[in-house]
């Protein structure tokens, strides 16, 4: 069907098998990818019983081991998505024509998601079989139910690690088409220019600078002959050298001491023209709506080489690290915010509690307290406020981090152009899938590590290795809960973010990078 689609594509060399391949692909590397997010973060398997075995030595060793299962646990998904994005450009054809090796990969990502009814619901389930076991020991039922609802939640921390896995491993298999779409947004905004068409009747061609001409964009209409109202708009067009001539073929176009009407024509879209040093220099005009991805790359210099895209690297890996930390910090800062407030409400409930006729033994002992006190009218425990604190601190605490994210690539695409750019974006999706990966795995192994200690290994509920293990649980929550999802939207807002102000680096970008000698 998607073949059929594509009229006229089978004559380029598109044969449906190997779009078929592509999408298999990808739903295998999602099958893959649960697979190994179900060996590292189930208590059945080995990796989350050695973080159990680790918290008989107490919490420091769990904390550790928790870290290094998590990090190894990256070597699954990132090796699946690797050789799932090589079939899936090879087999769509990538090697001939690379905007359909791009296409390839896009659907290798939608056959990843074309699970998605059943990845809801397994990942829906998790939540759903946790607050079954909050309800069961608010409502004080038997152990027995406890027991059950732990089981069920343990099940759902593995299902939820593989959703997340799911969710970034879709977001990574997609990158080479986030780039794509990047640079086919640039492709456009360079085709806009600001020549008007009338200046374009007695020359060839106007230079705009850095690298950009302003030519006709309807040859076969004579400009000399037509009114001005009729003229069709000019689109821009490309100059691609070497990178060696590049600045002096510039510097002699900005100057005014060449035009391409003074350049011999030496084929399709290539000039040559002589240069004051004596020296024959060789270069092509290609319109920005032609010019292919490679061109584009070629055009800004996007290779490892160039400072600017390394610049960008780092900059887009440390987003990733800012952005955990942020959001880290914020469950900190709202966990301070909440105890704060039981303690001070536990002050008011033990006052109530004597002053009603209470003991101090029984007072001090939580187990024995009534469900309820009224004190000056009001009933205690007040949960309203405790859930006010988090849904204000979580909603206040996301401001910086968002704007930040917002920000970043306008700033590193004025400052760095559009090579910087690519670089960031290659920085974020690559460093933020394997992060969010390992945070996800490790939360999971945490809080199942934990799990499994309760059903009567290493001592059980209440021993010394319990209490290490809900330790390793505490830590575990931010990670698997906060950090690790929210990366996968870091991850896709900086991609949109780049595409939606392209435009804007295109045209400002350049002038920027000159002011500070960039």
């Amino acid at each position: 069907l998607l073949w059929w689609t594509l009229d006229g594509m089978q004559d380029a060399g598109v044969i449906w098998w190997r779009l078929w391949i592509a999408i298999i692909a990808g739903l295998l590397s999602g099958l893959v990818i649960a697979w190994g997010t179900e060996r590292y973060t189930s208590y059945e398997h080995a990796p989350t019983q050695r973080i159990s075995e680790q918290a008989q030595m107490g919490p420091a060793t769990v904390i550790i081991s928790g870290i290094a299962e998590g990090m190894k646990s990256t070597w699954i998904p990132l090796i699946t998505v690797v050789i799932a994005i090589l079939v899936a450009f090879v087999s769509a054809g990538g090697s001939d024509i690379f905007l359909m090796g791009v296409f390839g990969v896009g659907i290798a990502a939608v056959g990843m998601l074309s699970t998605l009814g059943i990845t809801l619901a397994t990942d829906a389930y998790g939540p759903i079989a946790d607050n079954a076991g909050g309800n069961a020991e608010m409502t004080h039922q038997e152990p027995i139910v406890r027991e059950r609802t732990d089981m069920l939640d343990s099940l759902g921390n593995t299902t939820a690690a593989t959703g997340k896995g799911f969710a970034i491993g879709s977001a990574a298999l997609t990158a080479l088409a986030l780039l794509a779409a990047y640079v086919i947004t640039v492709k456009t905004n360079l085709g806009m220019v600001s020549t008007p068409p009338e200046e374009l009747t007695s020359t060839a061609a106007v230079y705009e600078g850095h690298g950009v001409f302003a030519i006709n964009s309807d040859p076969s209409v004579d400009l000399a002959k037509t009114d001005v109202k009729d003229m069709p708009p000019p689109t821009g067009a490309l100059l691609l050298t070497k990178r060696d001539d590049r600045n002096v073929i510039e510097a002699g176009f900005s100057s005014g001491d060449w035009t391409l009407s003074d350049a011999k024509a030496i084929g399709d879209n290539s000039y040559s023209i002589a240069g004051k040093d004596g020296k024959t220099y060789q270069f092509e005009v290609v319109k920005a709506d032609q010019a292919t991805i490679p061109e584009l790359l070629d055009f800004y210099d996007v290779t490892i080489m160039n400072p600017k895209v390394l610049a960008g690297l780092f900059i887009g890996v440390m987003l990733v690290f800012v952005f955990c930390a942020m959001t880290m910090n914020a469950v900190g800062r709202a966990a301070f915010a909440m105890i704060d407030e039981c303690r001070r409400q536990f002050v008011i409930m033990k006052a109530a509690f004597k002053k009603n006729g209470m003991s101090d033994e029984d007072v001090a002992d939580p187990m024995k307290w009534p469900y309820r006190v009224d004190v000056d009218g009001k009933e205690y425990p007040d949960y309203a406020s405790c859930v006010d604190i988090s849904t204000a601190g979580a909603q206040k605490e996301m401001v910086f981090p968002s704007l930040m994210a917002v920000a970043v690539p306008i700033v590193v695409g004025l400052i760095l152009g559009v090579a910087g750019v690519m670089g960031l974006l290659a920085g974020t999706l690559v460093c933020g899938f394997a992060v969010a990966i390992f945070m996800a795995n490790a939360g999971g192994a945490w809080d199942n590590a934990k799990k499994y200690i309760e059903t009567g290994k290493f001592g059980g509920k209440g021993s010394d290795s319990h209490k290490a293990g809900v330790v390793g649980d505490t830590v575990g929550d931010p990670f698997k809960d906060t950090s690790g999802p929210a990366l996968n939207i870091l991850i896709k807002l900086v991609s949109v973010v780049s595409v939606v102000f392209a435009g804007l680096i295109v045209k400002f970008g350049p002038y920027v990078s000159d002011m500070i000698g960039l």
